[in-house]
């Protein structure tokens, strides 16, 4: 592992800690910046297929989507349908004529790199916004015993969570599948391999366990196991998804924007997919287990 890989991906592990401990509009426009430049990047695998995608009108849109995210969660499935509609009337008063492929991958890249990194906002920002909680600030670290989880904010133990359980997956799967690996996973990517992928998974579902055991949520150990097993498999699915549009386009990084991890969407693929299903496997199915209980 190259020293500008580790450099940045400690640099990156101290940004996104910061993003999710100051939580409200800190990790709103962290999460803001993400998805632009992600999508930044994706608009150039597109063009590389010779597509022309709406990109401005949907990096536009996309912006809109996380402050609504942060403002009021429950209207950003209403903002994204509007936002596709208003794409596809965009695409129509364009001097060349749009073709399916001009549609279908601004769709995507609103979808993509919009809506579902979205989730993470719900989760950090929105989360507590029914309880009427106030989020961490630099006036109020007095309130917070950083030495007892149980003391902070459900919003806040969740994101950091989830983000554990997606780090432990990648550390995992990158070492093992290194050092250790030796059948390949996927033509898709030549270089993961199914022992970094089982371990990867394991790790994840190591972390949210003891997590889930810790601070004594319903169902636990098996629901912080579940949960583990969701997020591995769905970071891992994400990594792949990201190099099959990669594959595609004829690249091997998204971008050169991180020394030695190439793009943001090379960094942030385990984190796309992963958001939702978290999201929801903690406010659907956590509530009905407690009431069960």
């Amino acid at each position: 592992m190259s020293l500008s890989r580790i450099i940045s991906g400690f640099v990156a592990i101290a940004v996104a800690l910061g993003m999710i401990i100051f939580g409200g509009w800190w990790f709103t426009v962290g999460i803001g910046i993400i998805v632009y430049l992600g999508q930044l990047e994706y608009f150039q695998l597109a063009r590389a297929k010779g597509i022309a995608p709406a990109a401005k009108t949907t990096l536009a849109l996309s912006q809109i989507m996380i402050i609504v995210a942060a403002l009021n969660p429950n209207l950003v499935d209403a903002i994204f349908t509007l936002a596709g509609t208003i794409i596809c009337f965009y695409l129509l008063f364009q001097p060349k004529l749009a073709t399916i492929a001009d549609i279908a991958s601004s769709i995507l890249g609103l979808f993509y790199c919009g809506y579902l990194p979205s989730y993470w906002i719900r989760l950090r920002v929105g989360l507590e916004a029914p309880l009427q909680t106030s989020q961490i600030t630099l006036e109020n670290y007095e309130h917070i015993s950083w030495i007892d989880p149980l003391s902070w904010p459900s919003s806040l133990t969740f994101t950091l969570l989830g983000f554990c359980c997606i780090w432990a997956a990648d550390i995992g799967a990158y070492f093992v599948g290194k050092f250790f690996g030796r059948i390949r996973l996927s033509e898709i990517s030549p270089k993961k391999t199914v022992e970094g992928a089982v371990f990867g998974v394991l790790g994840s579902v190591g972390v949210s366990t003891i997590g889930f055991w810790y601070l004594d949520l319903p169902g636990s150990p098996w629901t912080g196991a579940a949960l583990g097993l969701i997020v591995g498999i769905a970071s891992l699915l994400g990594d792949l998804t990201e190099s099959m549009m990669k594959r595609d386009a004829g690249v091997k990084d998204s971008g050169q924007l991180i020394p030695g991890h190439g793009g943001i969407l090379d960094r942030t693929d385990s984190y796309v997919f992963t958001a939702p299903l978290i999201y929801y496997f903690l406010t659907l199915l956590l509530p009905v287990l407690k009431i069960s209980n």
